[in-house]
């Protein structure tokens, strides 16, 4: 099999909406096609960057003597995504950033922020993407939690965005995401 164009992509996310949330234990989706839990929230748009993904091992060097490297034994493999959120005035989207609990009301009646150190707890993620050729890809995460917020900057010449960074740890199988691609089929 020589080169092939055709597998050479991009990602877009899907129109009606790329990034959801929902608690813990929130029923997974198994495939592109199937219909999300209605426990998922859709946090809307995010920034043109995308989404990052940062799944690289770590390892150590183990040298013998006279300076030959013998042995390369891996000692991590962080999973982590990083986006950015751009619906600052989204409830959904500030409970992200701020937890669940420490974010009340709606734009017509008032937000209510309440920021602390309380600890962020672990929610299952998906996002939904198009590629090339109508291909869909689906990633879910099922445990991650947010790990990092970098500098929100208010001016007048930028989205105020929150930039997140979620940490995926390893669900019942050992797993800490599954890549679901699938090519559209035509009805």
């Amino acid at each position: 099999m020589g080169n092939t164009v055709a597998n050479v992509t991009t990602g877009k996310p899907q129109t009606s909406g790329a990034i959801y949330r929902a608690a813990s234990g929130t029923t997974l989706p198994a495939s592109v096609s199937e219909a999300l839990d209605a426990a998922f929230v859709c946090l809307g748009y995010v920034s043109e960057d995308g989404l990052k993904n940062n799944n690289s091992p770590e390892s150590d060097t183990i040298k013998a003597w006279g300076g030959d490297t013998v042995l390369t034994p891996q000692t991590a493999k962080n999973d982590a995504f990083s986006l950015t959120l751009i619906e600052a005035l989204n409830p959904d989207v500030l409970k992200v950033v701020h937890g669940d609990e420490n974010v009340s009301g709606t734009l017509d009646t008032g937000i209510t922020v309440k920021v602390n150190s309380d600890e962020q707890e672990s929610y299952v993620w998906v996002c939904d993407m198009i590629m090339c050729g109508g291909v869909l890809k689906r990633i879910v995460v099922p445990n991650a939690t947010l790990t990092s917020v970098g500098e929100i900057t208010y001016a007048d010449n930028t989205a105020v965005g929150y930039d997140i960074t979620l940490t995926a740890m390893p669900d019942s199988e050992g797993q800490t995401h599954y890549e679901y691609i699938s090519a559209v089929v035509s009805a």
